[in-house]
């Protein structure tokens, strides 16, 4: 009894230190996605004078394709849902020229998970999802504002 009482203690201290290092990876993953993205999005407009045109979720623009690996760019994305690129769209009544934004999909559902959203926002960003070039967009799905 005594050593199931001290397993049962060990592991709910060892759960949330988990969950943390699992939001710390996911978070990594995402960020290092969305600058790689960005960068080629931007190699893209200053070679061509402007960016491509706007696609559905997990659709890779036909002039990135040499640019990014599709598989990346269409895959589920750690944090559920697909990585969707956004020229010259609304979020919160903003347009914006360029973004890279997270949405869900036909065959990616997205859960919105806050803790990971804000982890994501520290390494990107002010740690803060209203204000920077990391945000929440429509249906809190993550903005990443490559252009304002």
């Amino acid at each position: 009894m005594v050593v199931v009482a001290i397993i049962s203690v060990l592991a709910s201290l060892a759960v949330p230190s988990a969950k943390r290092y699992q939001v710390a990876s996911r978070a990594s993953v995402v960020a290092s996605d969305l600058r790689t993205f960005a960068a080629a999005f931007n190699g893209y407009a200053q070679e061509k004078g402007g960016f491509p045109a706007e696609t559905d979720p997990g659709v890779l623009p036909p002039e990135m394709v040499d640019r990014l690996n599709k598989s990346a760019w269409e895959r589920v994305t750690p944090m559920g849902g697909q990585y969707n690129w956004e020229s010259g769209q609304l979020h919160g009544g903003v347009r914006y020229t360029a973004a890279i934004c997270v949405s869900e999909s036909a065959t990616a559902p997205l859960t919105v998970n806050s803790d990971l959203l804000l982890a994501i926002d520290k390494i990107i960003d002010d740690g803060n999802l209203s204000t920077g070039i990391f945000r929440t967009g429509v249906n809190n799905d993550a903005l990443f504002i490559i252009v304002p």
